[in-house]
């Protein structure tokens, strides 16, 4: 196991150099696609000039072309943008790395869902990555590519891999299971499909033969799957932040809806076309139902009243392992998000979200690995609804 103080330095310098990396390349990613929509006929027919745009930015125009160069005519300094893609992968797999694959399963894995070690919760992990990269990569090579019957199957499969996700790793873990799975595929998209295609075409143009520009094509065609996938990863990185979302009960339906939100949000920025608005309001206002919807568990009102040492006995048995000044866990040397619960004002102040978290969500403790119990749970959810008395 990696010393947790070079953990959370590893976690920090990685974080930061993965979201740089991930800003450059969503945001050159996006440009490039959304040029493509707006390009008109030129005003002056030129040569090898398809289209072009005027754009204003920082005080100045410019009038970006989109053009063919034919043999012998390929400009002697060319801008590529390569590296933006493969740092933003490299760095986001040593975070999944650190933070999933070396805690001992914390947040990767959890007993309630499916019974696994660190071990094999990593292993199933990579499998899922890479072979989710296979499986779509045989859809698309497939005769079914560029029919409705492919697109189907794509979703179908899709689904399939939700469902997987959801039934074999933690909430959290299957979000980010799923977010590293479209990771690698954009990735891999750019350094077998696109790049090699551009090389071809340079390499022909400097060779003074004719381009094939149908190289061209497909190497857009996978640059535009990367787009659609694009909002959902984005999404699946934060994905953390709301255990409401990822460790609701019907979390398999939500995680279909931010899939689908997503890409059709992709579709109004970059196409400008405003019907997608319509189903994408619709898969937000349905996922604000679904967190709505009454918790699982129910607290009992009637029952006899609950003490404070009763619930400070269950907070020290099944919380303090971690959250406590000198924390006890393997894992967490210090408290998460710093709040240590030897401070009965503080249990009080957090009870809101000791409920939300512990007694409704059942989210905490991480993986359930102090054992709390249904009864445990209720116990503390009556304490806190009855006004979480310190005294």
């Amino acid at each position: 196991m990696i010393q947790p103080d070079i953990r959370e330095w590893l976690n920090i310098l990685v974080r930061i150099t993965h979201f740089i990396a991930g800003i450059m390349w969503v945001g050159t990613s996006f440009y490039f696609v959304w040029l493509d929509s707006v390009f008109t006929p030129p005003t002056a027919p030129e040569k090898g000039v398809e289209g072009e745009a005027y754009l204003v930015h920082g005080g100045f125009f410019y009038r970006v072309e989109k053009r063919r160069f034919g043999a012998g005519a390929m400009p002697g300094t060319l801008h590529w943008f390569i590296w933006e893609a493969t740092f933003t992968w490299i760095t986001g797999f040593i975070l999944l790395w650190v933070v999933y694959y070396t805690t001992d399963g914390a947040f990767l894995t959890d007993p309630s869902v499916l019974l696994l070690t660190p071990a094999e919760g990593t292993a199933m992990g990579l499998a899922v990555i890479f072979g989710g990269w296979l499986a779509y990569e045989a859809l698309y090579r497939s005769p079914l590519a560029r029919t409705k019957w492919g697109t189907c199957l794509a979703f179908v499969l899709l689904a399939g891999l939700v469902c997987f996700l959801t039934h074999t790793f933690s909430g959290r873990g299957a979000f980010i299971e799923l977010g590293a799975t479209f990771g690698t595929i954009m990735v891999l998209n750019v350094w077998v499909h696109i790049l090699p295609n551009q090389r071809a075409i340079i390499r022909a143009a400097n060779e003074g033969r004719e381009p094939d520009y149908a190289l061209g094509l497909k190497a857009k065609r996978r640059s535009i799957h990367n787009s659609y996938l694009t909002i959902p990863v984005l999404f699946m990185m934060i994905s953390n932040h709301f255990s409401s979302l990822y460790d609701h009960r019907y979390s398999v339906v939500l995680l279909m809806l931010i899939i689908l939100t997503g890409a059709l949000a992709r579709h109004v920025m970059i196409s400008s076309k405003t019907w997608p608005l319509i189903p994408g309001i619709a898969a937000i206002g349905a996922m604000v139902y679904m967190t709505g919807l009454p918790p699982a568990i129910k607290i009992n009102a009637a029952g006899p009243k609950v003490t404070w040492a009763q619930a400070n006995e269950i907070i020290h048995a099944r919380c303090m392992m971690c959250h406590a000044s000198h924390t006890s866990d393997d894992v967490f040397h210090s408290p998460p998000s710093g709040i240590a619960f030897d401070n009965p004002e503080l249990v009080k102040a957090m009870a809101p979200l000791i409920l939300q978290r512990a007694v409704f969500q059942r989210t905490m403790p991480f993986g359930n690995k102090s054992g709390m119990t249904d009864e445990e749970r209720e116990l503390l959810g009556r304490w806190i609804i009855e006004g979480a008395e310190i005294h």
